[in-house]
């Protein structure tokens, strides 16, 4: 049974975890090899080696330079891996019986409301575009070689 928030955060965080435990487990999956890869590829560079042929502490090297050049493709990867999870909410909201826009739509669909329906559906794909548009900008804020000018 659903519960706000704001009501009972206990609770709603309870009803909560299965479904984001559903939708974040292969998001978190993808997330983590597509890091390790990076990573693992950026710590051959050899501006890491010269920086930690400074005598940085590691924690620095690898947070400072290797981290940082590393963002672009893990931000990639949870940008997309975004939209998958908008996506699947449609389905995970219909299985815990969750109030939530997925549900709007599947609702809208058995109804025949096809405004509903279209409305919903736009509204999706307009997030989904804010959350790629967002990446896009993140990518000139990381990689300073990255600039959108005119």
């Amino acid at each position: 049974m659903w519960v706000d928030f704001f009501t009972d955060p206990r609770g709603n965080l309870t009803i909560m975890l299965l479904p984001a435990l559903c939708l974040g487990t292969a998001s978190a999956a993808n997330i983590a090899r597509t890091t390790r890869a990076s990573m693992l590829d950026v710590m051959r560079s050899e501006y890491v080696r010269t920086a930690a042929a400074k005598g940085l502490t590691d924690r620095l090297v690898i947070l400072k330079h290797a981290l940082t050049n590393a963002l672009i493709p893990i931000v990639t990867v949870a940008g997309l891996q975004i939209g998958i999870l908008l996506g699947g909410t449609v389905v995970v909201e219909e299985v815990f019986t969750l109030p939530g826009v997925g549900r709007l739509v599947l609702w809208s669909i058995y109804q025949r409301d096809y405004p509903l329906t279209q409305a919903t559906i736009l509204f999706i794909a307009v997030l989904f575009m804010t959350i790629n548009l967002a990446v896009d900008v993140l990518y000139g804020y990381l990689d300073p070689r990255i600039r959108y000018g005119t």
